[in-house]
Parts: structure tokens; sequence; C-alpha cells
């Protein structure tokens, strides 16, 4: 149907056979999570009412309230904040840091540089005015190892209680450095409560939530934002993202999100419930068949002789497969044949930009239902 050549095809079968044992994990992982989603459903009582319209000032939009409290439960926190009204993951992380963090503060990443759309955010970046160094708040960071594996001693060394906030990105982004486990976040946490007991431990948890058993705030996190068009929104949620942590904590993020006062009390839902409870539903199920589709992309891109990480039979801790295409040119025309084979706009052909928040011309397919969204399948890269 889609004139593949026969040495790909063979090809994608033995890759299919070295993968067996790893979608069988990956099931059990899937499996679990999806009756923790059901079990959390069941417990709050969601029912069609709960998707209902509100405009306005949105006051007692019990559907907001209930997928909040599904979201914290889910994710063990106390509370949490799942808004469409967040335009995207960073935006998510941007409000809990300035909720949190007032001047003079000290935000301490312990994972090497953060996300290039967070660098504007600190202050990183020059020439984005309202940055969190414009108002004083000061930014430290412990690089990771050459081989791209945590710091631990220079971690230790650097948290004292001068640190407001220690920082962590789960996820690679566009480094090569691996994804970290709950184990890993632990250890951190547990080494930032020693050295600063009252420091606020905060994670970027985008591209990792539902890919272990475990969450990273029954394990030391206070605070940990994403976003809905990656892993926690199913494919399904249009928009939108979450911040989940202490109950004092979320209300200051809520403040910072609307106004003083209001907090999470005001805020429209515009008929976007629906979307959200049903994506996070089918959160779980499709994060397993994103981390089975890395897991597949892995073992045929090994089997053709290119460099990958991680492999296919590795631990994962997030959805993200690197293939290391080496070059420029090969890069492009990759992205062009995701595209090519997407559902949505497959006639389009992507072409490197300057996008907005990046150091360096990008390109993304993604040919999916929601624009960008990076649960569907999807490529992208700096060149």
């Amino acid at each position: 149907m889609f004139n593949i050549s026969r040495k790909v095809e063979e090809m994608s079968h033995s890759a299919l056979e070295l993968c067996c044992d790893e979608f069988k994990k990956i099931d059990k992982i899937t499996e679990y999570n999806q009756q923790k989603m059901l079990k959390a459903f069941i417990d709050n009582g969601v029912s069609e009412s709960h998707f209902g319209v509100s405009t306005g000032y949105g006051y007692g939009d019990r559907g907001r309230e209930t997928l909040d409290n599904l979201y914290a439960q889910v994710f063990e926190a106390e509370d949490a904040l799942v808004r469409h009204n967040f335009v995207c993951g960073t935006h998510a992380l941007a409000t809990a840091l300035f909720g949190v963090l007032r001047p003079g503060d000290t935000m301490l990443s312990v994972t090497g540089t953060p996300y290039d759309t967070l660098q504007g955010v600190i202050g990183i970046t020059k020439g984005y005015s309202g940055s969190l160094k414009d108002f004083l708040i000061n930014y430290k960071e412990v690089p990771l190892k050459t081989n791209g594996f945590l710091d631990f001693d220079n971690i230790e060394k650097s948290i004292n209680d001068e640190i407001k906030m220690v920082y962590i990105q789960r996820s690679r982004g566009y480094s090569l450095r691996p994804a970290l486990f709950v184990r890993e976040i632990e250890k951190i946490a547990k080494i930032a409560k020693r050295k600063a007991p009252n420091c606020i431990v905060m994670l970027d948890n985008c591209y990792g939530e539902f890919v272990e058993c475990d969450e990273p705030l029954s394990h030391g996190v206070d605070l940990m934002a994403g976003s809905l068009i990656k892993n926690p929104g199913g494919g399904i949620a249009p928009t939108g993202g979450y911040i989940a942590g202490k109950k004092e904590l979320i209300k200051m993020c809520s403040y910072r999100l609307t106004t003083p006062g209001t907090g999470r009390e005001v805020g429209a839902t515009l008929g976007t419930n629906r979307e959200l409870f049903m994506g996070a539903f089918n959160a779980p199920h499709v994060t397993g068949e994103a981390l089975k589709t890395a897991v597949f992309a892995s073992a045929l891109f090994e089997l053709l002789g290119f460099e990958v990480t991680p492999r296919y039979n590795e631990r994962r801790a997030d959805i993200i497969q690197i293939l290391k295409l080496g070059d420029p040119e090969l890069l492009v025309k990759f992205c062009q044949g995701i595209q090519s084979g997407a559902p949505v706009d497959s006639f389009v052909k992507p072409e490197p930009w300057d996008m907005p928040g990046y150091d360096s011309k990008v390109i993304m397919a993604a040919g999916s239902f929601n624009l960008g969204a990076s649960i569907e399948l999807s490529a992208d890269a700096p060149l």
C-alpha cells in the first residue's frame, strides 16, 4: 500500500522480534497505571455533569475542581492545578517558578542548563523582558558529568540554606544525557532536604508521566509541572498543562495563574472539560503505546547501523528516543519522511526555522490532531 522496500520490511520484522520482551514490560506498567487512573475516576465520582460548560468568571465549575482532584490522586499529590489555558509545558513551569519564588531567592538547577524555552524564563538567555532575573531571582546550576550523568558529589556541595529551590529536569530534551528515573529524583530530593530542609524540590516532569509505576511526588518532590499535549493528555486534550504538589505551593501557583485572592476559584473552562477528562483516562494507555514506538524505532535504527539512545532493551524514564543521524541533510529528510506518513498535513514539507525560544534552527514533524503534540508520532531536533 505504501511501497515500502522489502529490505525495510524485513528489518522491521526483525526489530519487532527484538522488542517482544520490552513490550511485555511496558504492558505491565500500562496496566498498573490504567487501573490507578480508573480508580481515581471512580473515587472522584466523575459524571456527565462534570463535562458541562462554564463561561465568564467560571465560578463553581465542578468539572474543573474534580479534574484537579483527579490529577492530584493519580500523581499522589496534595493538590493539583489542571487548566486548558496553560498554553504549553513551559507556561506551566513558568507559572510554578514565578508562583513560589520571590526576589532574592536562589534557584539551583541540578541537571545542568534547562531546556531551551525555559532559559528565557530564567534569564539565562538575554533579551527577554520579565524573566526571573529581572525580578532579582538568582540562578545557579550544577553541570552534568561529561557522560551526561548526575554529579551527586557536586550537587551535595552546591546545596545550602541559601538555596530556595532545587530544580530538576527529568527528560533529556535535546541533550544526549539519559532521562531520570524516580529513584534518581528521590536521591536528589533526599540530599536537598538534608542540606536545606526548607527548600522546594521542583521537577519538570514533561515526557515522564506514566512511564513508571511510581510518581515523583511520593518520592520527595514538592512541586512538578508538565504539558497536556504530551503524556498526561492522552492525545485527546487539545491544549493545557498541569502543576501538582504540596497544597500551599499550589495555592501560590494559582495566585500567579490568575490573581492573588481569586486563585483557582476563577477561570471558565469553555467546554474543554470533557476532552481533558477523556485525555486523562486514556493517558496511561497512550503513553504505553508511545513507549513501544520508541522501543521499536530504537531497534530498527540500530539494525540499520545508526547510533541510538536509549537502546531498545534499556529501561526508560521518558518517551523520547534519540536517533543520531549525523548529518543535517539526513535529519531534514527524516523529518519530512515522518510528516509524509502522518494522518494530518501529510502534504506539508517541514523546513528548519528560527523557532521562538531556541538558540538554533529547529525542524519539527508533527502531523498530529493537536498541533505540535509530541505524544503522537512526531520527530524534531535542532540543526
